[in-house]
């Protein structure tokens, strides 16, 4: 086990951490975003969705929780990544230049991640950590999206997560093995597609709540 450990607390193991559960964080979106886009349809369907998700009953627990752990493994990895790239290069360059295929997206990672995690407990704590009791999903979603603040908010974290993803998708095959000039050309434009269906999908959902749909 002592290789096992080694490999992980490398740095090679570390991106590869961060590149495994990065797939599983876009595999997530994906599927969050499919039944989000139920809120198109109506109260009736998307509360018929959420009761769904919540009679998976222990499935669901057990998926939230599993998620609950990639997230600390992505952000303690990434963060330390970080860290040991600053303190390698405390000094930034005096001229950043876009050489070598460097975009927004790749030279904002860390900070769009941490803009992305303060989003996402601010999410939670509007949606999921709530009284359903006497109220529908869709009520409590309707409520928090008739708030403009939050409805700027919302879209402008899904342009974040749509920076982010843009660079952190294509690169996380790289990191597992797909850098190959076949491939790579179309893992990028996936990628780009994904990032652009993941900021308009989820962007445009606060905007029609809002105008009273």
């Amino acid at each position: 086990m002592n290789w096992l450990a080694n490999t992980l607390t490398s740095s090679i193991g570390k991106k590869l951490l961060m590149a495994l559960t990065g797939i599983c964080f876009c595999t997530f979106l994906s599927v969050h975003l499919a039944g989000n886009l139920t809120l198109l349809s109506g109260s009736t369907m998307f509360n018929s969705y959420a009761a769904h998700l919540h009679s998976l009953g222990v499935l669901l627990k057990v998926a939230e929780w599993g998620m609950l752990l990639l997230a600390a493994i992505h952000i303690l990895t990434g963060l330390t990544l970080f860290y040991q790239n600053w303190r390698a290069r405390p000094q930034s360059y005096e001229l950043k230049k876009r050489a070598g295929g460097r975009t927004l997206g790749s030279a904002t990672m860390p900070y769009t991640g941490i803009l992305l995690l303060a989003f996402v407990i601010m999410h939670l704590l509007n949606f999921h950590f709530v009284d359903k009791s006497q109220t529908t999903i869709y009520a409590i979603v309707a409520a928090a999206f008739a708030k403009p603040i939050y409805v700027v908010l919302y879209v402008a974290a899904m342009i974040v997560a749509a920076i982010h993803v843009s660079h952190g998708f294509w690169s996380a095959f790289q990191t597992i093995g797909a850098n190959h000039p076949k491939y790579m050309p179309l893992i990028k434009i996936i990628s780009l597609a994904f990032a652009l269906a993941v900021g308009f999908g989820f962007g445009i959902l606060p905007i029609y709540i809002s105008m009273g749909a």
